[in-house]
């Protein structure tokens, strides 16, 4: 069993942040004293791990030598003041926000023999939650398909930008069902029952900062940097789970019985029965899994694979995946 290490959890009230603690606390991560951070507003406040209550302290006063992993899921801004200097400090960081140029993204069940390689204190990324649901359900079929071009249309929940983007969910639907006059603040329009089909402010080619970043992420995470990609992401509203359509181009007829039989023995992977489908709601939120469904070749493509997927976007894509970096990296290197 590996030693037990001093940990910090940068991000400590937000969603990923707790998410993450109680993530650690579950897989009975070793772990001796743990710091919980988080910016001015947050610090004071108390979060629950292993039967204590733990009190949130101020990252900018932070000695980051007192520690030897440190999770940063506060955003890029944090990450890009705080995350270099911890790794100087001599901590490990394993950051979620994607900000941190040159830091190495990896997805466990895709990618994980690129941390042999790694000395510490090192910095990694835990990639968009995206990143991790789409790599997750492509890396098995890596051996089975010549791949050509990916297209993702990823609908995505409302808790990936954070509590304040779910209470304005909750109070816009308030709002309507009780035919009170509706005043957008988070989002720039309604996003109760309704579909943005924009997340983010695009950039002068029309793509947003999210798809550019699923996009770098998956072609470093599956090992393919010339693999073309098509990128669209769509704001729903759905509190907790991300689901995608993702349509895979070969450049060979798409086997299907090996496909589903390679998805049904994969690592983290839920194969649905042909016969059902699975939803954030009723199947994703709360497990540790991506399901997958609706396994089909294209209507007039026998090269073409198209799939269904949905995960806990918090849990899943970005608190267990970073965690699951960190038992890789314990083993030998921590």
């Amino acid at each position: 069993m590996s030693q037990p290490l001093d940990i910090a959890v940068v991000g400590a009230t937000g969603s990923v942040g707790e998410t993450l603690v109680q993530v650690l606390e579950e897989l009975d991560f070793p772990v001796r004293t743990l710091h919980l951070l988080a910016s001015m507003e947050s610090a004071g406040s108390s979060v629950m791990f292993a039967g204590r209550k733990l009190k949130v302290r101020e990252v900018d006063s932070f000695d980051f030598a007192q520690v030897k992993l440190a999770f940063f899921a506060a955003g890029a801004t944090v990450s890009q003041a705080f995350a270099r200097k911890a790794v100087q400090a001599g901590c490990t960081v394993i950051d979620l926000s994607g900000a941190l140029v040159g830091a190495l993204p990896v997805v466990p069940e895709a990618n994980a023999e690129q941390l042999a390689g790694v000395s510490t204190p090192a910095l990694i990324t835990s990639p968009c939650s995206a990143a991790v649901a789409v790599a997750t359900t492509l890396a098995p079929l890596r051996h089975l398909l010549d791949i050509e071009r990916v297209q993702v249309v990823a609908s995505l929940a409302v808790s990936a930008q954070g509590r304040e983007a779910v209470s304005e969910l909750a109070r816009q639907t308030a709002e309507l069902l009780n035919a009170r006059p509706l005043e957008p603040r988070f989002f720039d329009r309604q996003v109760a029952f309704n579909l943005l089909p924009q997340v983010g402010t695009p950039d002068d080619q029309g793509h947003t900062a999210v798809e550019r970043r699923l996009v770098q992420e998956l072609r470093a995470v599956l090992g393919l940097p010339d693999l073309k990609l098509s990128v669209t992401c769509i704001q729903v509203p759905v509190f907790f789970g991300d689901s995608f359509n993702v349509a895979v181009q070969s450049r060979g007829a798409v086997d299907l019985d090996a496909v589903n039989q390679a998805l049904n023995v994969a690592d983290s992977v839920e194969l649905v029965e042909r016969d059902d489908y699975p939803t954030p709601v009723g199947d994703a939120v709360g497990q540790d899994v991506v399901y997958v469904g609706r396994v089909r070749q294209g209507v007039d493509d026998a090269q073409q694979l198209n799939l269904w997927l949905t995960t806990d976007n918090v849990r899943k894509g970005a608190a267990l995946n970073a965690v699951q970096i960190a038992q890789l990296l314990i083993k030998d290197r921590l």
